[in-house]
């Protein structure tokens, strides 16, 4: 990155003799690793498609921003948009158009408001359960000013909640939370013994005030509707982690925005469901992108 951070990329491409159908960069989401998604990565380069992913500043191989590795945190989402803005801006040069840009629940939060704010210009966006909003007791707009409360009663960079993916969920239930396919869940679990740098626990309590600003940022009037890129959102209505109301209502902010949902067979890892719904996301993408950004005459 431009102040010397180094953040930790992948690329696969297109087998040979495959046409080429353009390039797609796929950000994953809080407390994720690129390796998590090489089963969609590698299709979509089957596919024809030039394909790039990283880790986020602070997580998976692209280091910590504490003393505790296991801590989520970032001092401001902006810097992590700015990363993407300079990811992006190496990675059209040297990468064939379309340029697609995707990315899963926070992953999919710095994409869209990286297209909000002109860090990136991509030809089409993908958004996976994008980070929109919390499932919490706690009101929308109670929470920013309930995460400033936690940081000052003790130290920001303390774990907002002791195991899994939210506060109160049991960590042995995490499966419940992200996927109904065993297979790819111990897949996860694989990496994560394999590459222990890869390890990361829950978000610092600054990581939750900071997500909640940014979350208003989105939300605040005609920052959506001045998104002009076609734009397909994929969740589930029965997500646990993200709001599915908060992201139907995004969807209909997005000028060129296109909202494909799922019921209870589906859960917040949509690209790492069980075949049956995986199998659907991946041909509700594929359609998307032929819409969008169609393939080039031969």
């Amino acid at each position: 990155m431009p102040d010397g951070h180094p953040l930790r990329r992948i690329s696969l491409d297109p087998p040979a003799g495959t046409p080429t159908r353009g390039s797609i960069l796929f950000m994953p989401g809080r407390a994720d690793f690129y390796e998590k998604y090489l089963e969609t990565l590698a299709e979509w380069a089957a596919a024809g498609w030039h394909v790039s992913a990283a880790d986020w500043r602070g997580q998976g191989a692209s280091g910590r921003m504490t003393a505790n590795p296991l801590v989520g945190h970032i001092e401001d989402f902006s810097i992590w948009v700015a990363d993407l803005g300079a990811l992006w801006s190496d990675w059209v040069r040297t990468t064939p158009g379309p340029h697609v840009l995707a990315g899963h629940s926070m992953g999919g939060h710095l994409v869209l408001r990286a297209v909000a704010e002109g860090a990136a210009s991509p030809d089409a966006v993908v958004l996976s359960a994008p980070m929109l909003g919390f499932v919490t007791p706690i009101p929308p707009f109670v929470q920013h000013i309930y995460g400033r409360i936690m940081c000052r009663i003790g130290d920001p960079e303390r774990m907002a909640w002791k195991v899994s993916e939210k506060p109160g969920a049991p960590g042995h239930d995490r499966i419940s939370l992200l996927t109904h396919d065993a297979d790819r869940y111990s897949d996860e679990l694989w990496w994560r013994a394999e590459r222990p740098e890869l390890e990361i626990g829950p978000a610092s309590w600054h990581w939750v005030e900071r997500a909640a600003a940014s979350i208003e940022t989105l939300r605040a009037p005609g920052v959506l509707e001045a998104v002009m890129a076609p734009v397909l959102v994929l969740a589930a209505k029965k997500d646990a982690l993200v709001s599915w109301p908060a992201i139907e209502k995004a969807a209909e902010r997005l000028p060129r925005g296109e909202l494909v949902a799922w019921g209870a067979e589906a859960r917040h890892e949509l690209l790492r469901e069980a075949d049956p719904v995986r199998r659907q996301v991946m041909s509700a993408i594929t359609s998307f992108l032929d819409r969008a950004v169609p393939a080039k005459a031969a």
